[in-house]
């Protein structure tokens, strides 16, 4: 598994339209996700050892956040005849074990991950109420052990965005495995 980083993403970007379902085959569209306040969007799968690690954390946060006006979505690009542990089943099973209660997509051909310019996993994108990205970064200053953090980064970039302030200066790049590029 190669450590990617994710790559700048201009602020104001737009959140692209996808209509995309997950495992049991519920479409969502992009444009029915977004809280009142805005969307917080996760491109994750199962099987990362970073994703792994900071699923407990995304799990807690977009309850925290939810009531706050602001929804979550998981979106697994990794959909790739040499990872079944990233398969739509695999995935099904994951929502249960780990009690996702957010919308987990199944982006298959790979084209939602691709219009977010998403480079691993995780990958996290904060969007504002009018769709617009105003955050796109690590969760806080350590994947690997939640204990050992020193600094949280996506709840103040939250509470930021909600109180009308200007995006946080500093976003550092979330690192992971890369996706697994079907084209590639």
């Amino acid at each position: 598994m190669a450590l990617v980083g994710s790559i700048h993403v201009n602020h104001g970007t737009k959140l692209p339209e996808f209509s995309l379902q997950d495992a049991s085959g519920v479409s969502y569209q992009s444009s029915q996700l977004a809280g009142e306040e805005g969307l917080l969007v996760v491109v994750t799968c199962n099987h990362c050892p970073y994703a792994i690690a900071v699923w407990p954390r995304v799990i807690r946060l977009a309850k925290a956040f939810r009531a706050k006006g602001i929804n979550t979505v998981a979106i697994n690009p990794n959909i790739h005849p040499d990872y079944q542990e990233d398969s739509p089943e695999a995935m099904k099973e994951k929502a249960i074990e780990w009690g996702i209660d957010f919308p987990y997509l199944v982006d298959a051909d790979q084209s939602v991950s691709k219009a977010l310019d998403a480079q691993c996993t995780p990958d996290i994108y904060l969007y504002n109420a009018d769709g617009e990205l105003y955050y796109h970064g690590r969760i806080d200053d350590y994947w690997k052990d939640e204990n050992k953090v020193t600094k949280q980064e996506l709840i103040p970039a939250v509470e930021a965005m909600i109180a009308g302030h200007e995006a946080p200066a500093t976003q550092y790049p979330t690192i992971g495995c890369s996706i697994k590029w079907l084209d590639e």
